[in-house]
């Protein structure tokens, strides 16, 4: 009895398989939170590029929002994405705001709808 409790023939392929388990499920962590960044950028860039387009002087807010909503849709095709733009001050000086408020991927594009919001401001232009 006691030569079977010390022998450990066939531990290998159980160990193999916990161990590949665990470093497989880390890995796809870690490659999740790498979309998850790399959304967050891509949805803060388009925010920064709409908000400077609506704030050029011979264009309205809501071509911003459209020219952000257009970059998110070619760079994160199939995101839910709701974009608003305001007018509003900062730094005392009129400006042009766009939020985007998306879903926050936790499984490949699938998430929490409404979990990620950013916020882009431009100084208004004017002919003046």
């Amino acid at each position: 009895m006691t030569s079977l409790c010390e022998d450990d023939r066939g531990s290998s392929p159980v160990e193999f398989v916990l161990v590949g388990t665990l470093l497989t499920v880390l890995t796809l962590a870690v490659v999740q939170l790498g979309v998850a960044v790399y959304v967050r950028n891509v949805l803060h860039d388009a925010a920064v590029e709409g908000a400077y387009h609506g704030a050029l002087a011979d264009t309205s807010l809501t071509d911003g929002a459209v020219r952000t909503d257009h970059l998110i849709q070619t760079a994160v095709n199939g995101l839910d994405v709701a974009v608003t733009a305001r007018d509003t001050t900062a730094l005392g000086v009129p400006a042009v705001e766009v939020t985007v408020i998306a879903t926050l991927p936790l499984v490949g594009l699938l998430g929490i709808p409404a979990g990620m919001e950013v916020t882009a401001h431009a100084p208004r232009e004017s002919f003046d």
